[in-house]
């Protein structure tokens, strides 16, 4: 059965792609020329090109052109959307890099109330994740242009909120501290993983992909159940894997604190 694997070459989002590129490499270089290593090192230049290469690979690559006919590629775009690309572009920022935008950003999340509360995060994440997988949705992405690009940006902002919430370099009033920042992964990966679960284990087929016989030797309950699978598996290495970057962090900020509080004793 013939599967379609051809690019798809947006120009909508190669230019907006390319403008994340520019921008981010514009500030990167002024705030290396001022501060060093520390305030913008490659390393975070390498982070926020893997992101825009992510969102790549998800929206212009064959992945795209693939989700439109398997769930499990529709899953695996929607998992780089939401969670390896904005993960990726929040750890390429700094507080330096970030610096002619704090108090911008500060005044947004004073002024979103609740909506700036971490919880609001979680919210977010799950509800979107949810939302678009209810069958009427999900299908309604597969064959309206329009939806599927809501549907995309509805990943992304997701996303990108609710990473931003638990790894932002600049410190917020709301902060997550102590267990905070593991029950905000738990709470979040747990609900999200279950619905992994539910599509992995349904004995019905709940979405409009349908092809007689198999393609790619799947048929199409099959393909659900995989992509079931890769949903409930991504959300439990993820979490795994940030959880042991914050415990590493919160270990380097207690002795850098440490050592701030040496200096003020000594001086």
């Amino acid at each position: 059965m013939h599967v379609d694997t051809s690019w798809n070459f947006a120009p909508v989002v190669i230019a907006s792609l390319l403008a994340y590129a520019v921008v981010y490499g514009m500030r990167w270089r002024r705030t290396r020329a001022e501060g060093g290593a520390r305030a913008a090192g490659w390393g975070r230049a390498t982070l926020w090109a893997t992101g825009i290469a992510l969102l790549f690979i998800a929206l212009i690559s064959p992945i795209d052109r693939l989700g439109e006919q398997f769930a499990t590629f529709h899953m695996v775009q929607h998992l780089l959307i939401a969670d390896l690309a904005p993960v990726a572009l929040t750890l390429a920022l700094t507080k330096w890099i970030l610096r002619p935008a704090t108090r911008r950003i500060h005044w947004i999340e004073r002024k979103a109330g609740p909506f700036g509360h971490p919880a609001f995060g979680v919210v977010a994440y799950v509800g979107a994740m949810w939302a678009w997988h209810v069958p009427a949705l999900y299908d309604a992405a597969l064959e309206h242009s329009l939806v599927h690009v809501l549907e995309h940006l509805t990943f992304a902002g997701a996303g990108l909120l609710y990473w931003w919430h638990l790894l932002s370099p600049i410190r917020s009033r709301m902060r997550l501290a102590g267990m905070g920042p593991i029950l905000y992964m738990a709470s979040t990966k747990i609900l999200v993983g279950f619905l992994g679960v539910l599509l992995a284990f349904s004995p019905d087929l709940l979405y409009s992909y349908d092809w007689a016989g198999t393609k790619w030797g799947l048929s199409p309950l099959d393909d659900q159940h995989v992509a079931g699978l890769v949903m409930a598996l991504e959300q439990s290495i993820v979490m795994g894997i940030a959880l042991a970057y914050l415990f590493f962090r919160m270990l380097a900020e207690s002795e850098e604190a440490d050592q701030r509080a040496e200096r003020y004793g000594a001086a």
